[in-house]
């Protein structure tokens, strides 16, 4: 079916190609005869164009007809031509002068306020109005991206040769789309054709596409239109040109402080329209460069909307310097107004014009609706804001679904085409390819053809895939992956890999086979056993386990029974990784592994009701035995150091060893978030972190039932919240309290541990972690409180030198605080670098006692909130 609906498109752009063989082409020249590359050519009368390609080049098909075409580009004067297409294409070459910007002299007098400002001010009034001026509108989209890496390490040089890499062509891709938008924020698109070559790394421009200046932020960038905006940035006047009967105000753009998330660069607005005409600006995030271009055109004289976007992007990523090329045209827009705003409003700026302002403020007082100033036509900029801003906010309580925020789909189905040829491209693309391109789409039809035969080659060698080949003799030890049946596989999970040291069971591995199934309804199934094997208890540990995975998607659910002999950590939070106290022991002769053996049965449940609210419980009957170490090995000999025993120091009790006991524990714990907002993309929720704070309750308890030996029972309350404020800072707080409501009968692993460390790398959330706590030393059976409180600083000390915010670093500051009846309100004070190389962090930490000196320390990590630099 997909073949036929392929064939069908390529028959149908075939005859519309054949049926349209008419248009105009020519090349855009600068005043040197120099190329202009993708100028902007849109034709007025029919609201559609396109852009000329890297070399000046242009071609639009045209049916037969007059047309009304305007040339334009960035810095130069447009060009308006009348074209009567006939037959063939007709040729018009062209050059554009450079645009003579000309200057309000009565306005830039010494000691006056830069005109600049009052004209963002009245651009900034007026951008919400903008945002909401259009109900709907269509357009098709073409869009041809291209990168490829222009360095790379030394060392890597020669062996990216001798694979035969080809950097000049490492990505490239087209598509021709459809673009529907109904406000306040629902994109859908839907993919006519698309070509592809490589991997574009996730450098993709979709979200500038679907984004708007008008907004407070352009993917998670400040806006020069955002009411913030003279916060961020300084704003000079740099004179104006009249087109099309319009007088247009050129505004430079530049950063009060330079660094990520902010624009710098050139903005021209419509006067009295107070409406974008282009702009050329600049962005860094993480240290890699954005560069947008941006054209506008009236449609249907009714709202300037963007006709053409070039994006350009320039990194390093540990010695790797890439830059990706992407292009997009806008055409065929199809609009519809928004009949409230379908108002001629004059916009004034009472801080220039107090008397008129005044006059209007007298004549509008007690109007709090866009009815009523429709009456009048006048307003100031922050009645606007203010009236569309109240507009709004009753739109968002009229919607079926206003926690949603934006709501963006991309379709391909059987209708798309994937075809990769280069004459299908020809017929669909408005924008001609260069020589360069030309060679390099050849090159590819000819790679595409190889793969192919290749791949059939290797299909008729081989026979099967390599994931369902049979059993080797190395895969019990290097593991592997069988399918069985349609639904079912086998996995094997390499030993190797769970090789680790601790001081109870000196050297130690575990296996793991498990057999998994995923049904029709998208539940699945897996179940196996785990040996885990001591080398020095000589001692083998079994257990078996049954996980099923059921539910729709956003109210999945997780059951697991769980049952055998195994050896556990003393802290239910597993505060030390196993690899890192593997390099400690044998290295340092450093041990924080603390373990207990237990035998035992545990079934869990763990439920998400809705994106909201989830919840988890479970239950466990064990037999629990304390444990002794029972190896002092290490690679390097260390005088006079010893490791420590296996049952830890603390401050509330002597003993934290243990007889042999039963002990029978019933958990319950839930997680609300109440006002979450969302994202939907592709029919699916994403969740807007950071949008809500979440508020957490747990309920444990040591039941003394069917011969168990505990009795306690334990609550925890506690929220996190994560929120920006000031300029570009980030707060993180986190606080739980608790409080053992019965300690009859408890044991040390029941004890509330908290998150410490004693290691030199911090552990990847440095929002609810300790950096320098004992592990053990503050565990407690009263009552505690725990608060962290971390806020990133995209400007403090050494992030005032620009080029170290230029680099991406940003500073952190944090406190956290524990407070048990023993714990001498223990407190750390801590500083770091966040970003460094993109991905890790470096700080420096101070501990304290009552507010007395305690101890220091140096922690690397993860860089904090990372995931936030790929949330766009």
């Amino acid at each position: 079916m997909r073949c036929f609906y392929s064939l069908s498109l390529l028959l149908l752009v075939s005859f519309t190609a054949l049926a349209q063989n008419t248009g105009i082409k020519g090349k855009v020249l600068g005043e040197n005869n120099e190329p202009l590359p993708f100028a902007t050519i849109f034709i007025r009368n029919i609201n559609t164009g396109t852009t000329s390609n890297v070399e000046g080049d242009y071609e639009v098909r045209l049916a037969p007809g007059k047309y009304d075409v305007v040339f334009q580009y960035i810095g130069y004067e447009s060009n308006v031509h009348f074209f009567e297409v006939t037959t063939g294409f007709e040729t018009y070459n062209l050059a554009l002068k450079p645009r003579i910007f000309l200057l309000k002299e009565v306005e830039v007098r010494s000691g006056k306020e830069d005109p600049a400002y009052t004209i963002m001010r009245k651009a900034i009034g007026k951008a919400s109005f903008h945002a909401n001026q259009l109900d709907a509108y269509d357009a098709k989209v073409y869009m041809k991206g291209s990168g490829r890496l222009l360095d790379s390490p030394f060392f890597l040089r020669n062996k990216i040769a001798e694979e035969g890499i080809d950097s000049t062509m490492a990505f490239t891709s087209e598509s021709v789309s459809e673009l529907h938008y109904e406000r306040p924020s629902t994109y859908s698109q839907k993919v006519v054709a698309v070509f592809s070559q490589g991997e574009d790394n996730g450098t993709g421009p979709g979200e500038f596409l679907t984004a708007s200046f008008y907004e407070p932020k352009v993917v998670d960038a400040i806006s020069p239109l955002s009411p913030k905006a003279f916060a961020y940035y300084r704003f000079t006047y740099d004179g104006y040109f009249r087109e099309g009967g319009y007088v247009i105000n050129k505004i430079l753009v530049t950063p009060r402080s330079k660094g990520d998330d902010i624009f710098e660069g050139t903005i021209y607005i419509v006067d009295d329209l107070w409406s974008i005409h282009s702009l050329d600006l600049t962005m860094y995030k993480l240290g890699i460069k954005f560069n947008i271009e941006q054209v506008y055109n009236p449609i249907e004289d009714k709202a300037w909307l963007p006709v053409s976007h070039k994006f350009v992007i320039n990194g390093s990523f540990f010695g790797f310097d890439f830059q990706y090329n992407y292009l997009a045209t806008l055409s065929e827009y199809k609009i519809t107004l928004n009949p409230d705003l379908d108002i001629p409003v004059t916009v004034i700026d009472e801080k220039i014009d107090k008397e008129a302002a005044a006059e209007v403020k007298q004549k509008t007082k007690g109007q709090e609706t866009l009815e009523k100033l429709a009456q009048n036509k006048e307003v100031t900029r922050k009645d606007l804001r203010k009236l569309v801003k109240e507009y709004e906010k009753e739109e968002m309580e009229d919607l079926e679904f206003p926690e949603i925020v934006s709501n963006i789909s991309i379709k391909r189905d059987s209708t798309t085409s994937y075809n990769n040829d280069s004459t299908f491209w020809t017929s669909m693309r408005p924008v001609p390819l260069t020589a360069y391109e030309i060679r390099g789409y050849t090159k590819i039809d000819s790679l595409d053809k190889a793969e192919e035969a290749e791949y059939k080659s290797d299909t008729t060698k081989k026979g099967k895939n390599r994931r369902d080949r049979k059993v080797r003799l190395g895969d019990p030890v290097f593991g592997s992956s069988y399918k069985l049946g349609k639904k079912g596989r086998l996995n094997i999970e390499s030993p190797l890999q769970t090789i680790g040291f601790n001081t109870v069971e000196g050297f130690n591995f575990f296996y793991d086979i498990n057999y998994s199934r995923r049904f029709e309804n998208g539940n699945k199934l897996q179940f196996g056993p785990v040996l885990r094997y001591s080398f020095a208890r000589e001692k083998l540990l079994p257990k078996g386990y049954v996980d099923f995975q059921y539910g729709e998607s956003g109210t999945r659910g997780s059951a697991r029974l769980e049952a055998g002999s195994y050896v556990q950590q003393l802290s239910a939070l597993e505060p030390i990784h196993p690899y890192i106290n593997t390099a400690y022991a044998l290295l340092l002769k450093e041990s924080y592994l603390k373990l207990y053996e237990k035998d035992f049965v545990r079934l869990e449940n763990e439920k998400r009701y809705n994106d909201k609210f989830s919840a988890k419980a479970s239950v466990e009957y064990a037999q629990r035995r304390s444990l002794a170490n029972n190896s002092d090995y290490t690679f390097f000999k260390h005088p006079g150091k010893e490791y420590t025993a296996n049952n830890p120091l603390n401050a509330n009790t002597e003993i934290t060893g243990f007889f042999e006991h039963q002990a029978l524990i019933f958990n319950i714990s839930g997680e609300y978030k109440p006002w979450l907002k969302y994202r939907m993309k592709n029919g699916s929720k994403e969740e807007i972190r950071k949008s809500t704070p979440t508020f957490t309750l747990e309920y444990r308890k040591g039941m003394p039932w069917a011969e168990s030996d505990v009795n306690y029972d334990l609550l925890d309350v506690g929220v996190k919240h994560s929120f920006e404020w000031g300029i570009r800072s980030k707060l993180d707080v986190r606080v739980n309290a608790g409080k053992f409501l019965n300690d009859k009968a408890i044991y040390f692993p029941d004890f509330k541990h908290f998150p410490g460390n004693q290691t030199l790398f911090a552990t990847l959330d440095p929002v609810e972690n300790f950096r320098l706590l004992d592990y053990y030393y503050y565990s407690t059976n009263d009552e505690y409180v725990t608060a962290f409180v971390h806020n990133q600083w995209r400007k403090l000390v050494v992030t005032q030198l620009a080029f170290v915010r230029m680099m991406g670093i940003k500073e952190n500051m944090f406190i956290n605080y524990l407070g048990t009846p023993n714990s001498n309100n223990y407190t750390e004070v801590g500083y770091g670098l966040d970003y460094i190389m993109r991905v890790f962090r470096l700080e420096a930490i101070a501990a304290f006692e009552d507010g007395q000196y305690k101890n220091f320390g140096v922690r690397i990590g993860i860089a904090t909130n990372l995931e936030d630099l790929f949330d766009f």
